[in-house]
């Protein structure tokens, strides 16, 4: 069937092309009785708007991007959620974008952005770089980190919402010292990315700061998932000694983690004792249930989305930084009798 437009519903009704869009818009005065009669006639001709002619007229998408490096991490699926409750109370889509923890990927995104694909877009990274950042300085489009990050010059032109995941790790490697352990081993990922080293830096603080050794070979940069995780685990439970304790930079390498030590025959956390972060619904599922940081993704997401539509809609002035503080979630992969809460 052909696709009918303001002409057809003239033409139905016996009034101009303009009344039909001012009726339809909302934009200028329509009388309440002919607007009854064009909004009737839209509905029996099932009438819907040329988004593609809004948009060339307008310069508006009603679209936000959303880059993400890994679509398989249920981390991100929580804000998408909190992204998306505010999406739809402003009426906007939202596009996804899989950078796969790669520069070029990420600079594809930055030009569908500037090629005005969508009108903002909220970017996770774990790897600032003078590229990636010097392109989105450059964009008229907002854009939202999820990271903290403030160039050397200080005249960034993106805001920023983010949960510290330097305290994230510390944090939960306090709690593993408390409960009495000494080789604590950390697995992570890349310490040549940004958001690698933070979470490293959490755990070595931690472990300094209690007098604890540091140990080379029990430090690991993996990729987030199981497998990385699991791969990590194995060969330190292989070798001439192993840790005491494993904490892991998210939930899917501590799963992986925890997989490897039930296949050499260890109790978690009688033998050794578990902590990952993100605090997904898989860890209060594993057995034992996972002792995890909770990272607020879902209200990541959400104050993302809000601070995109705010700036948007000319109501922010000035960068915005906003702060989230994570929690540990205790749960038996890491509780000791006689250690510490």
């Amino acid at each position: 069937m052909d696709k009918h437009t303001i002409y057809h519903i003239a033409e139905r009704v016996g009034v101009s092309p303009s009344t039909v869009s001012r009726a339809l818009s909302g934009r200028g005065y329509c009388g309440p009785k002919t607007k009854a009669k064009i909004v009737a006639a839209a509905k029996e001709l099932n009438y819907a708007p040329d988004n593609a002619a809004k948009m060339l007229k307008m310069g508006v998408t009603n679209k936000i991007l959303f880059a993400v490096p890994d679509i398989c991490n249920p981390f991100y699926f929580d804000m998408i959620n909190g992204i998306n409750q505010v999406l739809e109370a402003h009426g906007y889509l939202m596009i996804l974008f899989y950078t796969k923890h790669s520069l070029k990927e990420e600079l594809k995104a930055i030009q569908n952005l500037r090629e005005k694909v969508a009108d903002g877009m909220i970017l996770v990274s774990f790897n600032f770089s003078e590229d990636n950042i010097g392109a989105i300085n450059k964009l008229g489009a907002p854009v939202v980190l999820t990271n903290n990050y403030t160039s050397p010059h200080g005249r960034d032109r993106f805001d920023y919402v983010y949960v510290d995941t330097f305290e994230g790790i510390r944090i939960a490697t306090v709690h593993l010292i408390e409960q009495g352990n000494r080789n604590i081993a950390y697995v992570g990922g890349s310490l040549s990315e940004q958001t690698g080293y933070q979470r490293f830096c959490g755990y070595r603080e931690a472990m300094e700061e209690a007098g604890l050794a540091v140990d080379d070979g029990f430090v690991a940069e993996s990729d987030y998932t199981e497998k990385g995780g699991y791969a990590a685990a194995r060969r330190w439970l292989s070798g001439p000694a192993r840790p005491e304790a494993i904490v892991a930079a998210n939930d899917l390498m501590a799963i992986g983690v925890m997989q490897a030590c039930e296949e050499a025959g260890l109790r978690i956390p009688q033998d050794i004792a578990v902590v990952g972060m993100d605090n997904l619904d898989i860890a209060s599922r594993v057995h034992p249930k996972l002792t995890s940081v909770a990272m607020q993704q879902e209200e990541i997401g959400r104050q993302a989305a809000q601070v995109l539509m705010a700036r948007l809609q000319g109501e922010v002035s000035g960068q915005r930084a906003v702060k989230l503080i994570p929690k540990l979630v205790v749960r038996d992969s890491s509780r000791r009798v006689g250690g510490g809460a």
